[in-house]
């Protein structure tokens, strides 16, 4: 079914057929039934899949990233997939509208997108109205960005206002430091910058948790395209700070292996399938430096469940995907979750992190 439908789809411009599914899944919402409906056919029921990260407990560890629902407009029907969480935006303190159409591309044969968005958002009043409309039936992650006209010297003040804003509504905040699609953003993960990003928010986390007496974690969401004293030097920065989380990837600047695509020199992000081998290794030289103390969510590239547990051996918790869903459908996240169940099931294991903790201690496991 799916197939035909993305058939159909594709004869759209890209961000006509992004619109037109987040209306879809709008209209599905007012139709009283359409959601658990949606969750009787895509839902996930696996308590072998149930998983604890940042301190909270996710259903399955499949999530939706950050991209597909800006601004908040669709968080029930998208739980109803069966996604194990939902991370929304990337989302500014001020409204903006990104960077001037065209400014997303498909490259179908390498079931991947180039974007160069830029963060188009309604502003954080606007997203957490829409939220707050829509209701929070499960885990969700809020994904916070500067505004393109804030200048990288004043943009902790930004970070720190997003933060502020959704911090009472998120499970858990996503900083976005590593879209290529901003001018200068991604500086914000190197030097002196980055001490000083985190050194403001974890205060910030400290001093709301205390007054709001609840705990809300930060994950820093990284590139791709860092090397490897880059990484090590974020992952230092991350445990001196106690951040809760690290999101890798956002998308790449490098075009290996797609050189002969006709977009293939689009400017922006490129995501799916070309960047799961450049994403699994960002995530396997963290988790040799976080060594587990901080946990990895893993992002790119991810179409199946071989994806996914190649992600999560290399020593990512949770994992997320995005143009995964766009190119295999709303059953990508069911699917997924059925292939690790059935890891779990011929590893003798009782839950997914049994078995993974088997895996990464070199135990072979069958598919």
């Amino acid at each position: 079914m799916y197939p035909l439908l993305r058939q159909l789809l594709f004869l759209l411009d890209p961000e006509q057929g992004h619109r037109l599914i987040l209306n879809l899944l709008r209209f599905a919402q007012r139709i009283p039934g359409a959601v658990p409906l949606l969750r009787a056919i895509y839902g996930v029921r696996s308590n072998r899949l149930a998983t604890e990260v940042m301190g909270l407990s996710f259903p399955n560890p499949v999530g939706l990233a950050a991209g597909l629902d800006k601004n908040a407009q669709c968080v029930p029907a998208l739980l109803g997939l069966g996604f194990g969480s939902v991370e929304l935006g990337t989302v500014t303190p001020v409204a903006q509208p990104g960077n001037s159409p065209k400014r997303l591309f498909r490259l179908p044969r390498q079931h991947a997108l180039i974007n160069r968005m830029g963060f188009p958002s309604v502003g954080v009043e606007k997203f957490l109205k829409n939220l707050r409309t829509d209701g929070k039936p499960g885990v969700i992650g809020i994904n916070i960005g500067k505004n393109k006209n804030t200048p990288n010297e004043k943009a902790v003040d930004d970070y720190l206002t997003a933060f502020r804003s959704v911090y009472a509504i998120a499970d858990y905040v996503a900083i976005n430091i590593s879209s290529p699609n901003t001018p200068q953003l991604r500086a914000l993960q190197t030097g002196d910058a980055l001490g000083d990003l985190l050194t403001a928010l974890k205060h910030e986390q400290i001093m709301l948790g205390k007054t709001r007496r609840v705990y809300v974690p930060i994950a820093l969401k990284i590139a791709p395209d860092l090397d490897t004293n880059e990484l090590e030097n974020i992952a230092a920065l991350a445990l001196l700070h106690k951040i809760d989380a690290v999101i890798a990837t956002n998308s790449t600047i490098d075009r290996s292996g797609v050189e002969h695509e006709l977009l293939s020199q689009e400017i922006g992000g490129l995501s799916g399938r070309p960047l799961k081998e450049k994403s699994t290794e960002v995530i396997r030289t963290l988790y040799n430096q976080l060594k587990g103390n901080i946990p990895i969510i893993g992002v790119g590239g991810i179409e199946n469940a071989d994806d996914a547990w190649e992600k999560m051996v290399a020593g990512a918790d949770l994992v997320q995907v995005y143009t995964g869903f766009i190119y295999q459908g709303p059953a990508i996240a069911k699917r997924i979750c059925g292939g690790l169940e059935k890891r779990i099931q011929v590893s003798g294991c009782k839950s997914l992190g049994e078995a993974l903790e088997k895996a990464r201690s070199g135990v072979h496991l069958m598919r």
